[in-house]
């Protein structure tokens, strides 16, 4: 190596160093936009969340607080994870402050969704919808430009109930299967969901009723985005697509309750919550029915009246010791370290990852700010692949609904660490906002509307170059 220490005086001295300069210019270890070329891991790439990472690769990889986390802090931590574990039960109940489940339901607690703190999934066979849900919204914008519930059957269709109410309504999901073919001749199949709701406890909607399929996403690093600074964010917008590259990206600004303002967003598959504070107090009462002092009332709608007067947990039926400890928990869970980062099919998959400009928006790394309530957080290198914006996915992904300022077309880029544990920890790899992808490479296969270059960049690739992007993938 060249030593920084050697004095140059020398005219040859400074030909060679020039010639040594040169050299390193075109065969240089580290990736520049415009020529990828990855023979060696980044500084600090295989630690995904920073210092925070856990080194884990069985059932529970998804589990584990913030690996610098104090004792007395994961302390804390335990007690949010026993909140999130605990079964709400029916009201009344000798059960104090565990009590007030429903009347409405889809779950009845938050691992039930988010099972070892991983990703949901589609319901299978007879299954009912347990970490799937149903988006509901009419024609229309509420009063701070979100979504129209239903008057009804509100935002969230909740199938399950307690004795006395009826569940609003029974689904049926199906899948419709779509061929296609790689660009070398290799065939594939893709699958279509269908949604059928059948059952309708009053009276069916006369509207038009937007229905979306949403699945619960993994809990891990949530923490870490929520301290992406805002500033970094919105660098990465481009609505007018002035570089050119197709890829515009746009930031969703939503309504923060606790601020009585507009925010941008982060959370949810259309980056419609702020905060992980309102994104668990909105999960309490759209999944379980437990209102909060963010979200006060019972998720009962017009003419529910079996709803109305069935008895609660008290007002409110969750703490605001107990919200601040879950969302707590939420913000403190780890992310695991990458797998076989330095494989060379796993480098070259990422030079492919690279030069197919999955990167335009699966932005690769973060440095987080200082935040004086989180130390661990503070300060950290991580490498979620993703610029939390919306996106236009095609056609094929819509699900015409629009949620502030996405459209029915516009998705937010989810992050891609902890991909490659899923089949792990939550026993299955059905991927995309819907789960109806049965791997990376159907999920990539799916991507229209501004990915729709990048997908046929994947769909032209040799089937040794398609494994090692998908070995790249599932290393994250």
């Amino acid at each position: 190596m060249f030593d920084p220490s050697l004095s140059i005086r020398k005219p040859w001295v400074l030909l060679c160093f020039s010639l040594f300069a040169m050299v390193l210019s075109h065969c240089s270890l580290l990736p520049t936009p415009s020529d990828p070329r990855f023979t060696a891991l980044e500084p600090g790439e295989e630690l995904a969340g920073g210092a925070t990472t856990v080194f884990d690769t069985g059932p529970n990889a998804f589990a584990f607080s913030a690996r610098n986390m104090s004792a007395a802090r994961r302390t804390d931590f335990l007690v949010g994870n026993s909140f999130f574990e605990q079964n709400w039960v029916i009201a009344p109940a000798s059960t104090q402050g565990r009590d007030g489940l429903g009347p409405l339901f889809n779950a009845r607690s938050c691992s039930s969704c988010h099972l070892h703190d991983g990703r949901g999934r589609p319901p299978r066979n007879q299954e009912g919808m347990v970490s799937m849900l149903l988006r509901l919204s009419i024609p229309g914008q509420d009063p701070h430009g979100g979504p129209l519930p239903h008057p009804t059957y509100g935002d969230q269709l909740n199938e399950r109930s307690v004795p006395g109410v009826p569940g609003e309504a029974e689904t049926r999901l199906s899948y419709t299967e779509v061929p296609g073919t790689y660009a070398d001749g290799t065939p594939y199949r893709l699958r279509r969901p269908q949604i059928e709701i059948h059952n309708w406890a009053y009276q069916a909607p006369s509207q038009a009723l937007a229905v979306s399929p949403r699945v619960a996403p993994a809990m891990i690093g949530l923490g870490l985005l929520e301290s992406i600074s805002e500033a970094d964010l919105l660098t990465n917008v481009d609505e007018a697509d002035a570089d050119g590259d197709g890829v515009s990206g746009r930031a969703n600004f939503v309504w923060d309750a606790a601020a009585g303002a507009h925010r941008l967003g982060r959370f949810g598959w259309k980056a419609n919550q702020p905060n992980l504070r309102q994104q668990t107090a909105g999960a309490f009462l759209g999944d379980i029915g437990i209102t909060s002092e963010l979200f006060s009332a019972e998720n009962c709608g017009e003419g529910q009246d079996d709803c109305a007067k069935a008895p609660n947990g008290g007002q409110p039926e969750l703490s605001e010791s107990m919200l601040d400890q879950v969302t707590f928990y939420s913000q403190t869970l780890a992310v695991p370290a990458r797998r076989d980062a330095d494989a060379a099919n796993v480098l070259a998959g990422k030079k492919l990852f690279y030069e197919a400009k999955c990167t335009a928006c699966h932005v690769p790394s973060y440095t987080t700010p200082v935040r004086e309530d989180f130390p661990e957080l503070s300060n950290q290198k991580i490498w979620p692949y993703t610029d939390l914006l919306l996106h236009d996915m095609g056609e094929a992904l819509a699900d015409h609904r629009a949620d502030y300022r996405a459209d029915g077309r516009e998705w937010r880029t989810p992050p891609l660490w902890g991909i490659g544990l899923l089949e792990t920890v939550s026993g299955h790899m059905e991927l995309l906002h819907d789960g109806r992808a049965r791997g990376v490479a159907e999920a990539v296969l799916w991507h229209g509307g501004e990915a729709a270059a990048a997908r046929e960049r994947f769909r032209a690739m040799s089937a040794t170059e398609r494994a090692n992007l998908v070995a790249f993938v599932k290393s994250l």
